[in-house]
């Protein structure tokens, strides 16, 4: 019960998969070691653990995200489906085992406020980037938003502040849940602590996968001008 009465040292550690700030994570249990930390979890009340990815040297990635258990069922084999969303992000500091599972140190991350003529800059960049990312998503096939709305739910709006939450804003962490990302560059993204660099590598990964798409579309065109 201890363990858990802190929530910077002595995280539980569920290292699995991405997760990201305000983003749906569902999850299914069924390693007995995870089994008694999410019990844990719950019974005393945080209902939170951390989720990391597993890295080959460290054990565990350095940035990872605070989940919140918002359901958990349970089924008659034992295993469980645990229903969960993102939180806030952390660095680990220094991880430790405990009955099975990772436990780590933590410290919290929060963006770098702007003011003046760089909020500014940032609030025009916010807009932009926002709008990019609406049409990339508008312009998937039909099946592919279906499946990405199944898992994730809609896409949140633009908030009117993009400085609101320490995290930044909600949908660009939902954005980079579904972009078609590897998971090391996710990582890296999820480190950062400038919103503006976040917007920036968003925009930029919306270039490159917008201009292989359409040249995947031409290439389309011409075999069927051709045949």
């Amino acid at each position: 019960m201890t363990e858990l009465s802190n929530l910077t040292r002595d995280v539980p550690i569920f290292v699995c998969a991405m997760a990201f700030p305000t983003v749906p994570c569902p999850l299914h249990v069924f390693e007995p070691r995870y089994w008694l930390m999410i019990r844990r979890c719950m019974e005393t009340g945080t209902k939170r653990f951390g989720m990391c990815l597993s890295a080959d040297h460290a054990g565990i990635s350095e940035y990872g995200c605070m989940l919140e258990i918002k359901d958990v069922r349970t089924f008659p084999d034992g295993s469980s489906v645990v229903d969960a969303i993102g939180i806030s992000r952390f660095r680990v500091l220094s991880h430790h085992h405990h009955d099975g599972y990772n436990t780590a140190d933590i410290e919290y991350l929060e963006d770098e406020k702007m003011e003046g003529p760089a909020y500014e800059e940032l609030t025009t960049l916010h807009y932009s980037v926002y709008q990019q990312s609406v049409s990339w998503f508008t312009s998937l096939l039909d099946h592919m938003r279906e499946q990405i709305l199944s898992h994730f739910g809609l896409m949140p709006d633009r908030e009117p502040e993009p400085q609101s939450n320490p995290s930044g804003p909600a949908w660009s962490w939902w954005i980079l849940a579904v972009l078609p990302l590897e998971s090391k560059a996710q990582l890296a993204i999820l480190g950062m602590t400038s919103l503006k660099e976040r917007l920036l590598a968003i925009r930029r990964i919306l270039v490159i996968i917008t201009r292989k798409m359409n040249s995947r579309q031409e290439l389309v065109n011409s075999r069927e001008w051709n045949n």
